[in-house]
């Protein structure tokens, strides 16, 4: 796959999915949806935190023939950015400038980079365009927790 189809189904979810975020009020991001989970505001803080993680992986994996890169640690992440203190219009501006800009980088990509092997954490080795594609798969799962 291109490295433009990968950005191209990044920008498609985040065009799909932005008019349902916004249309979230600030108490439904912050509702509680039990024990051992996250909300709504916490989900999208992990996605972010995820853009931020794997905007570091796509552009590193690019300049070497090998890439390997520690996984994180979600929960520790999500506790520590607070981000249920966040206004839920704060947490989507960043979220969406992020994914944004992934978008751009994605599709900058050179096809000679793209199967670039990448050892992410305690996961097995993948092309980048494996876990570009990945990146997109997860964002789209967690958007469903949140919509």
């Amino acid at each position: 796959m291109q490295s433009q189809i990968v950005a191209t189904k990044l920008r498609d979810a985040l065009d799909q999915a932005l008019p349902a975020l916004r249309a979230l009020s600030e108490e439904d991001a912050s509702r509680d949806r039990g024990p051992g989970k996250w909300n709504r505001k916490e989900i999208l803080g992990h996605l972010i935190d995820s853009a931020v993680n794997n905007h570091q992986r796509f552009v590193r994996a690019q300049r070497v023939e090998r890439f390997v890169w520690p996984g994180y640690e979600q929960d520790a992440w999500v506790a520590s950015q607070a981000y249920g203190g966040r206004t839920w219009t704060e947490l989507l501006t960043l979220w969406e400038a992020l994914n944004r800009h992934l978008v751009h980088v994605m599709a900058h990509v050179p096809a000679a980079r793209l199967g670039t092997e990448c050892l992410i954490g305690n996961d097995p080795p993948a092309p980048l365009e494996w876990w570009m594609t990945d990146y997109t798969r997860h964002l789209n799962h967690h958007l469903g927790q949140i919509l």
